[in-house]
């Protein structure tokens, strides 16, 4: 690695690289793709060590990544790169000794796991598998054995008749597809008849005893797809058991949300449904030190992927389980153990931030620890909590804090010398009255080069989900601080169905998605102009992705006098060719009370195809190719209808991006149009 790019990477450019405040520029896309980005972060059992990947981007936007080692004990430590060959490692774990870390990296062409001591030398690769290795989970029992996510085709009892399978598909990729059941696709990825199965091997020495299906011949994923990883497997305590969520083979996967806890004998055997009462999701079992507890998250309403994860805890010796804080109106996404036992450490959104809170799981006492910004628990050691943290101004580096809440410290800070020379526009949470004169919240930020006395236009972010929130995080995606430095005031609102404001705040969205929501977009963006009267709300656009797509097609025939022009990303435009071509049936199904064919009446009630001829308002309109949570008929039956009937439009049609976008050229243009879009149909003073 160049001397320059370990620096940059290290937050450690000295005194030639400081900035000073007039040097600083509005923050851009170019900015945005050219960020380092944090990954792959662990922490040693003894607290002692951090390590942590970290993809890098020198000036002229060439990309590598490393990994680092912090010493902890030491005050004035800096980071060490402990890696330096091609290629990226992730998914790093430390052995239960500390004495070496694992990883996976792809560096002879196959994802496969290494170890590499921590007393120096090179990695040495553990497994030489035919098929990839996608995660995996090391046992803390002393045993030395590891889970490992291997991607199979059921039918092969070995891993060459399911690497010659994938073979052979990328041999024929214009052979015809076969299907007798849904889902046949899923969000990005047609189903090619292989799934996620869990082997568990011994390590001996630094090479892979042998391998063990403990999921064999389950027709189903473990981990689901798309977004769960090894966080949904462990060992238990003892090392004799695998715990994993997946859902019960059956035919009507499309439909349902009844994820289970399985368990498992490390040495195969017949899986035992641990949830099998509950047929709504279970998700992330996490056991106490000693065993004894086993908490786990669970919802109660089935089909809804929106519904409120309580916590609940298993005690492993006697059977009996109860929910921990059943009062506390806040939905975790993850949960850890301390040391003693009975403490949970928990994340959950909680007014438009993801707070660090502490559990007793005897009282149920619930306390805050940190809620600023969005954050994510690393480890616990005995007196701290690390975890990683982002905010509106902040792409993401770790930090710690007593388990009392005091002494916050930064521990790494991996984009010093970028952010040094960025400027960004300052930002405020407000709220207002909103629907049923409920308090609804949102942010508004500041353009980067705001001054006093100066009307701005509004870009009015509507966030998607729609349970979901644009609340106090960085993204690599929707990023307000890029319109803010563009030269535009951003408004945000988290609408009734949003997430982070208690369970039924969120459940309102269920059934009314054009009534509550646009009520409340309306009565914000009135509030925040009456607040902060530099916002020139008359002068505005709106913009929105997935559910806000929608809302924007909504808009288009509901408040058609409300803005300059509208961008639409991945926008839901028919509910009715909707519902049939989309992939996780579960979803429409809640949202609108059963499937098409029995509640026309509401799915026509909230079509956005309905009030077509009201549609006025110049829009953009986006999509991938390769997105099947809402495929790209929707957006481009909008974009027809505009043509058609010469309202100010314009396509932007992705052939290899999927719900998002993901490629750092496409970002670019992705903004190039969108920011352009505005400034077209927006006047500036």
């Amino acid at each position: 690695m160049k001397k320059s790019a370990l620096l940059l990477a290290m937050g450690l450019a000295g005194v030639t690289g400081a900035v000073m405040a007039q040097d600083k520029a509005p923050f851009t896309v170019q900015d945005l793709v050219k960020l380092n980005k944090q990954h792959s972060v662990a922490v040693s059992n003894d607290g002692q060590t951090l390590v942590y990947g970290l993809s890098v981007k020198d000036k002229e936007g060439n990309s590598e990544s490393e990994l680092y080692k912090l010493d902890l004990t030491k005050s004035d430590a800096m980071p060490v790169q402990i890696t330096g060959v091609q290629g990226t490692e992730h998914s790093v774990t430390f052995a239960p000794d500390d004495s070496a870390i694992y990883f996976v990296s792809a560096r002879n062409g196959s994802s496969q796991l290494y170890r590499m001591p921590m007393q120096g030398g090179e990695a040495i690769q553990v497994s030489d598998l035919p098929v990839g290795v996608d995660g995996y989970k090391l046992s803390a029992d002393g045993k030395q054995q590891v889970a490992l996510q291997l991607r199979v085709f059921p039918e092969c009892d070995t891993l060459e008749c399911s690497a010659d399978k994938f073979e052979d598909q990328a041999d024929n990729p214009n052979r015809g597809r076969e299907y007798d059941q849904l889902m046949v696709r899923h969000w990005d990825t047609w189903h090619d008849h292989a799934r996620n199965h869990i082997f568990v091997a011994p390590i001996e020495g630094n090479k892979l005893g042998s391998l063990v299906d403990v999921t064999s011949g389950l027709d189903t994923e473990t981990p689901p797809k798309p977004f769960s990883g090894m966080e949904e497997v462990t060992f238990t305590p003892d090392g004799k058991h695998l715990v994993y969520t997946a859902k019960a083979p059956s035919k009507d996967q499309a439909w349902i949300t009844n994820y289970d806890l399985w368990q498992v004998p490390v040495t195969g055997g017949k899986a035992r449904n641990l949830t099998e009462d509950n047929k709504a999701w279970d998700a992330h079992a996490t056991f106490s030190p000693d065993g004894r507890y086993m908490a786990y998250l669970a919802m109660k309403r089935p089909g809804f992927e929106a519904d409120r994860f309580g916590i609940m805890l298993r005690d492993t010796v006697t059977g009996q389980e109860k929910e921990v804080a059943p009062l506390w109106d806040r939905s975790p996404h993850s949960l850890q153990f301390g040391a003693d036992g009975q403490t949970l450490y928990v994340t959950a959104q909680d007014l438009g931030q993801v707070s660090i809170f502490e559990v007793n799981t005897q009282f149920g006492d619930v306390k805050t620890i940190y809620n600023d910004g969005s954050n994510s628990v690393v480890a616990i050691t005995d007196n701290k909590i690390l975890f990683s943290h982002k905010s509106l101004v902040e792409p993401g580096d770790v930090y710690s804090v007593d388990k009392d809440g005091n002494n916050l410290k930064r521990l790494t800070n991996t984009n010093k010398e970028k952010l040094d020379k960025i400027k960004f526009g300052d930002f405020e949470q407000f709220n207002f009255k909103g629907w049923n004169n409920e308090t609804v919240y949102g942010y508004w930020l500041k353009p980067a080069d705001f001054e006093p006395g100066k009307k701005y236009p509004v870009a009015f972010l509507v966030h998607g989900g729609p349970q979901g929130s644009f609340g106090n995080s960085f993204s690599h995606r929707w990023n307000p601080q890029l319109w803010a430095g563009a030269g535009y005031g951003v408004v945000m609102v988290d609408f009734h169905g949003s997430t982070g404001y208690g369970q039924e705040f969120t459940d309102s969205i269920t059934q009314d998605w054009g009534g509550k929501p646009l009520e409340d977009l309306q009565k914000g963006l009135a509030a925040v102009g009456e607040q902060q009267k530099w916002l020139d709300v008359d002068n505005a656009c709106a913009l929105g992705g997935s559910y806000g797509g929608y809302m924007m097609n909504w808009i288009q025939g509901n408040w058609n006098d409300g803005f300059k022009c509208l961008v639409n990303h991945a926008g839901l435009f028919d509910m009715r060719s909707m519902y049939y071509v989309t992939e996780e049936l579960w979803f429409p199904e809640f949202e609108f009370g059963g499937q098409y064919k029995d509640n026309k009446a509401l799915y026509e009630k909230f079509n956005p195809v309905n009030y077509v001829e009201n549609w006025q308002t110049p829009m953009l309109v986006i999509h991938g190719e390769e997105d099947f949570r809402v495929p790209y008929g929707q957006g481009l039956a909008a974009f027809t209808y505009m043509q058609r009937n010469n309202i100010p439009s314009k396509l932007l049609m992705y052939p290899t991006e999927n719900h998002w976008i993901l490629t750092g050229d496409n970002l670019e243009q992705w903004y190039a149009n969108v920011l352009g879009w505005l400034d077209t149909w927006t006047e500036k003073q």
